[in-house]
């Protein structure tokens, strides 16, 4: 009742002021009027409220990062930049994840809190930026040169901004005046002379008494880097073990239909149809088997380009009407192994060679069979154009004796994207390929003059690498291309001003409306959506929603220049959002600020928080993918081996005595973190869905003591919890609330073969699982008098986890994965401690800076052999409440070291040189990674792969 009183009376506020409203996030500095120019208040906004105020001291953590610090990164990406917060956990989706499927494969993304990058809120000065049918919002959109500073809000803040605000808020200000012309040339590149690096961009501006314009363009050019170039990232499993995890080979398996066993062609071979060519092969050996991580990138590579335009005109003295017009194109491209086609397993099944095929080994009969092409990589073009555009105009006038002021935006958005796709296999000619074969003139063709009619070649599959003509592979290979397009249209109308005067100062208000559209649709490949290649199949997927929102934001400052007060205020918001798929949330927020004492201020927030179903959780289509997974009724790594109540329920679902779960390559599984299911399982959308909910605290300090000037002191603890989780039911919760939990409802989601093996799994979407995260905020800020040899600035800021707990369901057992390699969530290192010390130093025209990052240690998995027995666990007997089962190997704390020199000369130009990670320090091998199925090497993306070099020049006119 009070939550609606609250929204009617900000909604009566709104249509009393008669003002057309929107963020005020952009607003230009303060400066006195002049004859022809816009009246501007002595008031700013910052991220986090709608209310201008002249204290920048807010009762929430932001942390902001202006266009030096950026500039001090060395980086060109603002995903990278924003990575190095120790806030920051590592996106869901990176350019390292080379086995992730998708539309978003390929951008750039933000995750504050390791809370997931659907759960950080992307705004562009204070207004959203285009997302994709997933929620994701792919910052390589916006390139580093327009960016003015960017404020990082860790906290809720659904009440001011609505979906999404769950970990925190990112909000890139653009550059806002600027006069001249500006340019900027980059080149960078790794210490083993790969992943280089071009930047080139130009900035035009232009200010009279009534406009400013600024016109930007931009272009980058990042080159791909392989996992083949260095032993870091050559082996699945680390150069330790350079002869584990390798892959189906390529040189043609089958099986023998009479005694089952498998044989392989001698290396060199081709005359496959004779069996005194092949040997008996042998699991325990690598020679038979297959690096695929070789074949792969280890990080894609990717060209942008942008075009940026921005006009603010003043119409009158107390109105400015602005417009922003941006358009980003993004090429990217990244490489898998060639696809590990066999029978029965994945694509394969029914296939087989035919008894009538000239190249069977075993004529006469159906011959099972495996090869991986390795001739043919899968690759992955992806072309992203994003237009934006947001049209609006904003003013100043006086009400009730206050200055207040006002804003309207319309904000459109469009994303097109495009993938194509190379290096599988299209089945129904690779059956034909296979078939039974005739011989005319003199030369093996198919035996269906229909079939050689419309192209058809036999196909030598056993013959191994370089057995394959172009001819063959151009008939059975395939070439898949699927599209996306999500568009946002937004109309916001905000306010904000002062009602009347406290003893401790002007009571403010701020309120609005916004009405806001998402629409989109996903076309896959027909003949992927059909399951006739290779290709992860998935269904076309087309939907939208509307959403009505209001909202009213309260700022009462309470007590001011008292004893024990020197300043005391409270602020309280709320938004109304009404969708059209499912109903209505009000979400509140509440907050104090109080200063016992000029130095320091206390500051405290609650916030309830939403996030929304996106497009593709309401209504995509089904989709695949090859999970790794452990089954409990595996009868040495499983639950049943140690759990009678398992092992029995087991039994009576009908999976034989003494099972053993086999991963793709038809092997048993070698350790607890189980194996890559041989068969994709299926995902899907939910369209009764229902909002995330969260809820969150945070409590802080700010001290800034008078005696030590330029000195500022933060400490923070926040807590968030997440309920009504959005996602697929992995195959892992699944199976362990079927078997461990005993649960009927989730044993339908699955099933099994003669043989006990699961067969087909569904993990469409659900509201389940709770998520709770806490921890500490602490930094450090000092910028140190000047001295004769130059002036002098410290920051430091770091982040403590103390809490990471998820629970998959009801009735499920929390887990607490702070401080693991976490690759089950899809967090890839859930560090207790990150931290950033930075110490910079001026001197006239020269200018330097060292900063260090700091990782702590993780527990990992433990490694085990080929044959099980674990070989690196250095804490064997600790119980492993997030990776499964017992032991586990802690791995130690890393930090990496970063110089960069810059040089400002006389005709405005300014000379750089960097260095990133000085000392070329490696992170420990986390094996963990792997087992999370991202195709990466174990070694964190988090973590530097290299020592890093760059150079550029920076000219005014």
């Amino acid at each position: 009742m009070k939550q609606k009183t609250l929204l009617a009376t900000a909604i009566t506020a709104a249509l009393m002021l008669q003002v057309w409203t929107v963020s005020a996030q952009d607003a230009p500095a303060a400066q006195p009027a002049a004859a022809g120019q816009a009246k501007q208040l002595d008031t700013v906004t910052v991220t986090g409220s709608r209310i201008r105020s002249a204290d920048l001291e807010t009762a929430q953590p932001v942390f902001t990062m202006d266009r030096q610090a950026i500039q001090a990164t060395g980086l060109t990406n603002v995903d990278d930049i924003l990575a190095r917060m120790p806030s920051a956990g590592t996106p869901d989706i990176t350019p390292q994840d080379t086995l992730s499927s998708g539309a978003d494969v390929g951008g750039r993304y933000v995750n504050i809190r390791n809370l997931g990058s659907q759960r950080t809120l992307v705004l562009v000065n204070g207004r959203r930026w285009s997302s994709s049918l997933s929620g994701r919002t792919d910052l390589s959109t916006i390139p580093v040169s327009i960016i003015d500073r960017i404020d990082i809000l860790k906290d809720g803040a659904s009440s001011i901004y609505g979906s999404d605000a769950i970990g925190g808020v990112v909000n890139i200000i653009t550059r806002e005046r600027f006069d001249g012309a500006e340019a900027n040339v980059y080149y960078g590149q790794n210490g083993k002379g790969d992943g280089q690096q071009k930047n080139a961009d130009f900035t035009w501006g232009h200010n009279t008494d009534k406009s400013a314009l600024i016109v930007g363009a931009s272009y980058q050019d990042t080159k791909p880097m392989w996992n083949s170039d260095r032993d870091l990232t050559r082996y699945a499993n680390g150069p330790r073990h350079p002869n584990d995890g390798l892959g189906l080979g390529p040189w043609g398996n089958v099986t023998d239909p009479v005694s089952g066993d498998s044989y392989v062609i001698n290396h060199g071979s081709t005359d496959t149809g004779n069996i005194a060519n092949y040997h008996l092969y042998d699991p325990n050996s690598a020679a038979d088997k297959y690096a695929t991580q070789q074949d792969m990138t280890f990080r894609s590579g990717s060209k942008l380009k942008n075009l940026f335009v921005q006009e603010r005109y003043n119409l009158t003295d107390n109105i400015m009407l602005r417009g922003t017009g941006s358009y980003t194109v993004r090429d990217t491209s990244s490489q898998l192994a060639g696809y590990p086609f066999q029978t029965a397993a994945g694509r394969g099944d029914g296939l087989f060679i035919d008894p009538n095929n000239a190249y069977n080994p075993f004529p006469g009969n159906e011959t099972e069979f495996l090869r991986r092409t390795v001739e043919q990589p899968r690759v992955t073009y992806s072309k992203a154009k994003l237009a934006h555009i947001d049209i609006g105009a904003e003013g100043y006038f006086t009400f009730l004796n206050h200055d207040w002021s006002w804003d309207a935006t319309y904000n459109y958005s469009k994303t097109k994207i495009s993938q194509v796709t190379t290096g599988n296999i299209y089945l129904p000619n690779a059956e034909k390929a296979l078939g039974a074969t005739t011989t005319v003139d003199g030369q093996v063709v198919c035996a269906n003059a229909a079939d050689r009619a419309a192209g058809c070649l036999p196909w030598n599959i056993l013959a191994g690498p370089g057995g394959t003509s172009p001819a063959v592979w151009n008939y059975v290979g395939a070439v898949g291309t699927s599209h996306q397009t999500s568009q946002t249209d937004d109309i916001s109308l905000n306010t904000t001003g002062g009602l009347f005067d406290l003893p401790g100062g002007t009571v403010n208000i701020a309120g609005g409306v916004e009405h806001r559209r998402e629409k989109g649709s996903f076309r896959p490949d027909a003949n992927d959506s059909a399951g006739l290649t290779t290709n992860l199949a998935s269904a076309p997927t087309t939907g939208g929603y509307t959403v009505n929102e209001a909202y009213l934001e309260l700022d009462v400052p309470l007590l001011r220049d008292l004893p024990g007060a020197r300043e005391l205020g409270i602020n309280v918001a709320s938004r109304y959002s009404h969708y059209s798929n499912f109903g209505s949330t009000t979400n509140n927020k509440y907050n104090f600020r109080w200063k016992p004492f000029d130095d320091l201020l206390v500051r405290g927030t609650y916030a309830e928080g939403f996030r929304a179903p996106t497009i593709d959780d309401l209504y995509s289509g089904t989709g695949e993918s090859f999970e790794t997974f452990i089954d409990p009724c595996d009868t040495k790594f499983g639950a049943s081996a140690t759990n009678a109540g398992v092992a029995g329920l087991c039994a009576s679902s009908g999976v034989p005595a003494n099972y053993r779960q086999v991963d793709q390559a038809g092997q048993q599984i070698v350790s607890a973190g189980g194996g890559q299911s041989p068969t994709p399982f299926l995902s899907g959308s939910n369209a009764k869905l229902q909002p995330e909910k969260s809820i969150t605290r945070t409590a802080g300090l700010v001290f800034s003591p008078h005696y030590v000037d330029g000195l500022d002191l933060t400490l923070d603890y926040y807590k968030i919890y997440v309920k009504n989780i959005i996602s697929p039911v992995f195959a892992n919760d699944i199976l362990n609330f079927c078997y461990v939990q005993n649960d009927p409802s989730f044993c339908g989601r699955f099933t099994r073969d003669s043989s006990g093996a699961i067969n087909s799994l569904n993990e469409s979407l659900s509201n389940l699982g709770t998520l709770k995260t806490e921890g500490y905020d602490f930094g450090i800020h000092y910028r140190l008098p000047e001295t004769s040899i130059g002036t002098f600035r410290i920051a430091s800021d770091s982040t403590y986890l103390s809490k990471y707990e998820l629970a998959s369901g009801p009735g499920a057992t929390p887990k607490n994965e702070a401080g693991f390699m976490s690759g089950m969530t899809g967090e890839e290192g859930l560090y207790r401690v990150r931290s950033n010390l930075q110490v910079d130093w001026s001197y006239r025209q020269f200018g330097a800076s060292w900063t260090m990052r700091y990782f702590s240690g993780l527990k990992d998995r433990c490694y085990s052999n080929i044959a099980g027995a674990p070989v690196e666990c250095n804490m064997p007997d600790y119980t492993n409440p997030s990776l499964g089962g017992f032991g586990v190997s802690q791995k130690g704390s890393v930090t990496f070291n970063d110089v960069q020199v810059h040089y400002a000369a006389p005709w405005k130009g300014i000379f750089t040189v960097g260095v990133n990670n000085v000392f070329n320090k490696k992170g420990p091998f986390y094996y963990n990674v792997t087992a999370a199925g991202s195709g990466s090497p174990p070694y964190n993306p988090s973590f530097d792969i290299d020592r890093y070099f760059y150079v550029s020049y920076n000219q005014k006119f």
